[in-house]
C-alpha cells in the first residue's frame, strides 16, 4: 500500500535530513517534489494544492528556522498534514454503529469492486473480533451465481447466510433477512446489494428503498482502490444520491498509486473505515490515518504489526514456548512456530513493510534472498525431520542431513544454514535465561506472540517523527536470516 509514494517521499526527505540547516530554496524544492509525487500518485489537483499550501504556511514560519533539526521538523509538518487530509471529523477507525440488535449494514458499490468479498470479510471480523452473531444475505438477483458466491464464502468462515429462495426480489429478500435476524437472535445482519457496471437511476432507487426499509445507520461503499480518481467520483455520486456512512477501499495491496485514499475524505467528507489488503478473507484492516501517514513517510507501523501478531498467534502454544525458553530450551519446533507466524502475518514483506527504516534497506533485503519462499523452505526442512531430530538438532549428522534435505527437496547446504540459524537463536535465548531476566523474556515473547495486554506502543507514537529517520543507511540484516537458499 502506497509503496511508490512512500519510496518517493523517502528520497525527498532524505535530502533534507542530511543537511544541518535549510534555506528557503531547499524547502521550496522539496515541496515541489512532494507536489509532483502526489499528482503522480493520482491525488486530485485540488487536494494537492490545499495540502502544499498548508505545509508552506508552517514550513516558512519560525518553527522551522528555530528548530535544531530543521529537516526533521519539515517531515513532522508533512506527517501532521497527511493525518489531517486522511482524518474525518467523526473518524471511527473501523468502528461501526451496530449497538441496537439486530443492527443492519448495507454494502453498496459498482459491479467488480469486491463488494461480496468485503461483505464476508467484515462479517468475519465482527464475529471474531467483536464477538457478534452475524447473518449475511445477497440482494444481487441479476448477476449469475452472485447469491451462491456469498453462500460459499460465508461457509468458508462459518458465517450464517440467508437460505436462497429463487425468483425473490431484492426487497423481498431484505424483508426476509430482517425477519430472520430478529427471530434468530442475530446482533448484525449485512446486506450485499446488487451492483451495476455504472451508476444509474434504477440502482439508486433500489438502494434508497432498501435503506429506508432497514433504517440502517451504516451504508458502506466498496470501491476499487486501483481505479484512482474514478473511485473518488463513484463515492461522490453514491453519497449525493443515497448517502453513505463510510468507505471500504479494496485491492490496496496492488500496485495502485494510492491517490484514491488521499483524496477520498477531502472530496466526500466520509471516512475510509476499512481497506482490503489481499484476497484472503482475513485480509482486511481498519483504516487508521496516523498509521497510514507513518507508512507513507517510511516510518513504519509498529502498532499494527503488534496487533497483527496478537491476532494470529495461538495463546496456548505461546505460553508453552515461553516456559521452555525460560529453561533455556529452544527446539526446531519453536523455530517452526515462529516461521509459521511470520507467514500468517503476511510474510516477510508484510512484516518489514510496517517496520521503520526498512524502505532504505530494500535493495539489501532483495539481494539477501530473505523472502517468503525462503521461509517456506525452512519450514519444509523442519517438517522433514523426525520428532527426535526436531527436539535435538545436534544429532543431525551426514546421513540424517541427506535424508532430511532430500525429503524437503533441498540441498544439504540449505539445511546447514537452518541449523546455524537455530543455534544462534538458541544461544541468544539461553543467555537471556541465564542472566536472570526471565521477566524480560516473558515480556518480549509475550508481546510478540500475543501474551499480555501491556503493549508499549500507542497512537501518539505514530504522530511523532522518529529521530532516526534518514539515518539508517548502514543497517545490516541479521546473518541468520540472509542468504538462505542462495546458490554460491
Amino acid at each position: 500500500m502506497f509503496e511508490k509514494l512512500s519510496s518517493k517521499f523517502s528520497g525527498i526527505f532524505e535530502k533534507l535530513t542530511n543537511k544541518g540547516s535549510l534555506t528557503k530554496s531547499d524547502i521550496e524544492k522539496a515541496l515541489k517534489d512532494v507536489r509532483l509525487a502526489l499528482l503522480e500518485a493520482d491525488v486530485s489537483l485540488e487536494v494537492t494544492k490545499d495540502f502544499i499550501k498548508s505545509i508552506e504556511v508552517k514550513a516558512f514560519g519560525q518553527e522551522i528556522t528555530k528548530s535544531i533539526t530543521p529537516g526533521q521538523q519539515v517531515i513532522k509538518i508533512v506527517n501532521d498534514e497527511l493525518i489531517k487530509v486522511l482524518t474525518c471529523d467523526e473518524n471511527l477507525n473501523g468502528d461501526l454503529k451496530i449497538d441496537s440488535p439486530p443492527a443492519s449494514i448495507l454494502m453498496v458499490g459498482l459491479q467488480g469492486s469486491g463488494k461480496t468479498t468485503s461483505t464476508v470479510k467484515i462479517a468475519k471480523r465482527l464475529k471474531e473480533k467483536n464477538k457478534k452473531k452475524v447473518l449475511i444475505a445477497s440482494l444481487d438477483t441479476s448477476r449469475p451465481a452472485a447469491m451462491e458466491q456469498l453462500e460459499i464464502l460465508g461457509n468458508q468462515v462459518n458465517i450464517d447466510t440467508l437460505p436462497i429462495i429463487k425468483n425473490q426480489s431484492p426487497i423481498e429478500i431484505t424483508q426476509r433477512t430482517k425477519q430472520q435476524a430478529l427471530l434468530g437472535g442475530y446482533d448484525v445482519y449485512i446486506l450485499d446489494s446488487a451492483g451495476r457496471l455504472h451508476i444509474d437511476e434504477e440502482l439508486m432507487k433500489e438502494i434508497s428503498f432498501i435503506k429506508s426499509e432497514t433504517k440502517t445507520k451504516e451504508t458502506l461503499l466498496v470501491v476499487d482502490g486501483l481505479t484512482g480518481q474514478d473511485a473518488v467520483n463513484v463515492a461522490k455520486e453514491f453519497d449525493n444520491n443515497v448517502g453513505i456512512s463510510g468507505v471500504v477501499l479494496t485491492r490496496m495491496d496492488g500496485d495502485g498509486r494510492g491517490g484514491a485514499a488521499l483524496s477520498m475524505k477531502a472530496v466526500t467528507g466520509k471516512p475510509i473505515k476499512f481497506v482490503g489488503i489481499g484476497e484472503k478473507l482475513s485480509d482486511l484492516e481498519e483504516f487508521h490515518p496516523e498509521r497510514i501517514a507513518s507508512r507513507i513517510l517510511g516510518m513504519g507501523d509498529i502498532v499494527s504489526l503488534v496487533e497483527k501478531a496478537q491476532e494470529n498467534v495461538e495463546a496456548d502454544k505461546a505460553e508453552k514456548m515461553i516456559k521452555r525458553l525460560q529453561k533455556g530450551l529452544f527446539t526446531m519446533n519453536d523455530l517452526k512456530l515462529q516461521l509459521e507466524q511470520m507467514v500468517k502475518m503476511g510474510g516477510v514483506g508484510g512484516i518489514l513493510g510496517m517496520m521503520p527504516g526498512v524502505k532504505k534497506m530494500s535493495k539489501q533485503i532483495e539481494s539477501s534472498g530473505m523472502n517468503d519462499n525462503s521461509i517456506r523452505k525452512q519450514i519444509a526442512l523442519i517438517q522433514s525431520m523426525t520428532k527426535k531430530e526436531r527436539m535435538y538438532p545436534n544429532i543431525l549428522q551426514a546421513s540424517r542431513k541427506k535424508r532430511v534435505s532430500k525429503g524437503a527437496g533441498l540441498e544439504v547446504s540449505d539445511l546447514n544454514k537452518l541449523i546455524k540459524m537455530h543455534r544462534q537463536m538458541a544461544d541468544m535465548m539461553k543467555k537471556i535465561g541465564k542472566s536472570g531476566n526471565k521477566g524480560m523474556l516473558r515480556g518480549m515473547i509475550g508481546q510478540l506472540f500475543g501474551k499480555g495486554n501491556n503493549i508499549p506502543f500507542n497512537e501518539n507514537m505514530m504522530s511523532q517523527t522518529p529521530s532516526t529517520f534518514g539515518s539508517q543507511n548502514n543497517l545490516e540484516l541479521p546473518s541468520n536470516l540472509t542468504n538462505f537458499g542462495k546458490k554460491r
